[in-house]
Order: C-alpha cells, then structure tokens, then sequence
C-alpha cells in the first residue's frame, strides 16, 4: 500500500541528513550537521517527524537542543520506501512509467 506523504523542505534536509537506511544517529551529530537551520525551526520539523511516526526516537519528548544531542534518532523503516519515493518525487514516476510500458 502506497502512502502520499508531503514534506516540507526543512524535513527533507533532516531526513537527508538522518539517511533512510533505518541507521541511528545521535543527537549530537545531527545538530552538527544540520547546522545551517535556525533552532527554532529544525526543533519543529524534528517534532512534526516524531509525531507523524516517521523518525523513532529512544526519548519521549525533545524540546530543546539539549535534548536532541542526549537522544539517538532513526527513521521508522515502515515508511522508509514511502519517504524515499517524497524526497524524489520524480524517481518514483520514472519506476512507473517503466513498469507500464513493459506490462
């Protein structure tokens, strides 16, 4: 089952960032790596992610940048293909395109 999932840009640099392999990374390193993106805004997106499930996360609540650089993140590997196909919506055509002109 396909899901539509719409992500802003700011959640298409964390979740590039984060690597959809389904890989952890520690709080730390992404704050260092998403270093360009004001606090406010990258504690945000970060939350939203949680929220809909598509980053798991060992804390219960990451409010501050403390938080996240004592945390250790991943994305949720349920939605990883799902994610891949919204960060590169164009790739996703391409494979159906091919698909139906072969069939």
């Amino acid at each position: 089952m396909r899901r539509e999932i719409n992500l802003s840009g700011g959640e298409i640099s964390l979740l590039k960032t984060m690597g959809l392999s389904g890989g952890t990374i520690y709080g730390k390193l992404l704050v260092e790596h998403v270093g360009d993106m004001e606090q406010a805004e990258f504690l945000d997106e970060l939350n939203g992610l949680i929220s809909l499930g598509y980053v798991l996360c060992d804390k219960v609540t990451v409010r501050t940048v403390e938080d996240v650089e004592r945390a250790v993140f991943r994305v949720n590997a349920s939605y990883a293909r799902d994610l891949r196909d919204a960060i590169q919506p164009g790739r996703r055509r391409e494979r159906q395109q091919r698909r139906r002109r072969r069939g």
